[in-house]
């Protein structure tokens, strides 16, 4: 038999995504192997799978008829997966998520909203840290996952890459850094920077991008949600600093303005921090594997790690 499941998932996810680039970071594939994959099919069955340079690709006939096995095939694959796995053990537990990821909860929601309904034994909560420390509650134990940017050397824990993201600078239409191509850390000096309520150190454009140049804003205001500094932003109180797929939305909607950070831009990495003695719990790497689908699905600009 020449099919394999391999196949059926990535025809599926090439139709979800519309090209082949953005259906390999999906898979954690090169653009390269997924390639060699699809003109293996095609080899074997002679015949074209999708009409090239079509945007978004449209499949043939033999495209649509592998489309509709994968829709009939899969979901019951990943149903028997998600039962061997509770069966297996490691279906009950507590799963309480922490974060210093403060404007995540537009994918972290979603992954819990799904993963709820799969894993209906294990005890969820989620708090937000600005007023504890997520790693230190981490390690004794008072919370079981940290959403976090900044990855550190604890012992016991581990940190799995999520996804990489790009920072940018969100300015009011009328202030004269929308003038500019990029953003030097010399930009901010007569800016007001709206943050979360957080300590400096766990800010990274203050660890990443001002203070290795020995700059620093005019000011610094707080706001602790998302929409609040971008409302202060709108009406010309100071510039924030927040992940691309937070702007979108505001973007698209010409609420304010953003500009990329210089020397290639401002791109980190999200982590999900974990004790290594959950690692192997079914329910932690259903989790983890949940967290970066739905990700990848909702949110706009982001990259696979390794990329």
């Amino acid at each position: 038999m020449f099919l394999e499941l391999r196949h059926l998932r990535t025809l599926s996810m090439i139709r979800e995504c519309g090209n082949l680039a953005q259906a390999a970071q999906r898979l954690h594939q090169t653009q390269s192997a997924l390639s060699h994959q699809i003109k293996a099919i095609e080899n074997y069955y002679d015949a074209q799978l999708f009409i090239r340079k079509s945007k978004p690709l449209r499949f043939t006939p033999l495209g649509q008829r592998l489309l509709r096995l994968a829709d009939d095939v899969l979901p019951d694959v990943e149903s028997a997966e998600r039962d061997m796995k509770h069966l297996s053990g490691g279906s009950q537990g507590r799963l309480h998520v922490a974060m210093e990821c403060h404007s995540c909860f537009e994918w972290l929601m979603p992954t819990m909203d799904v993963f709820r309904n799969d894993w209906t034994d294990v005890e969820m909560d989620i708090s937000v840290g600005f007023s504890f420390e997520p790693m230190a509650a981490l390690n004794r134990g008072q919370v079981d996952l940290v959403v976090t940017s900044d990855p550190q050397d604890l012992q016991g824990v581990h940190f799995e890459p999520l996804f990489k993201y790009q920072a940018l600078l969100a300015i009011d239409k009328n202030n004269a850094l929308a003038n500019n191509k990029v953003i030097s850390p010399d930009d901010l000096g007569d800016q007001t920077l709206i943050t979360y309520p957080v300590e400096t150190a766990r800010l990274d454009i203050y660890k990443d991008f001002l203070n290795p140049a020995n700059a620093s804003p005019a000011g610094r205001r707080t706001a602790e949600l998302t929409a609040m500094a971008l409302q202060l932003v709108a009406s010309g109180r100071g510039v924030a600093a927040l992940p691309s797929w937070v702007l979108t939305e505001y973007l698209d909607k010409e609420y304010v303005v953003a500009r990329p950070f210089d020397q290639g831009g401002q791109w980190g990495t999200l982590y999900a921090a974990v004790r290594k003695t959950d690692l192997e719990l079914a329910f932690m790497q259903a989790f983890l594997n949940q967290a970066k689908e739905t990700a990848f699905r909702v949110l706009h600009d982001i990259q696979s790690v390794g990329n």
